[in-house]
């Protein structure tokens, strides 16, 4: 089961990038206790995204791309969010 706010950076990565791939995967249960945990259950988040809009981009510029799509989430409702952003092909 997806929750609010899995579902709302999924749309969010949709419409900004269009991606082929995307997985948006909460790890908050492995985090259950630790720094960061605020109970909501979506704390912890990893993201595996593959765009064309990330061609030519270093790791760097796509974590960017991608943060700047979800706004105020990461950092301020997430604690934690790991992001593999690939190009198609790589």
């Amino acid at each position: 089961m997806t929750g609010p706010l899995a579902a709302e950076m999924t749309r969010l990565l949709e419409a900004a990038f269009a991606p082929a791939r995307l997985e948006v995967r909460n790890d908050s249960a492995s985090h259950h206790g630790h720094s960061g945990d605020d109970g909501s259950g979506e704390s912890h988040f990893t993201i595996v995204i593959e765009s064309a809009a990330f061609a030519g981009a270093s790791r760097l510029q796509r974590q960017r791309l991608v943060n700047a799509a979800l706004g105020d989430i990461p950092g301020q409702r997430v604690h934690a969010l790991a992001i593999k952003a690939t190009a198609p092909g790589e």
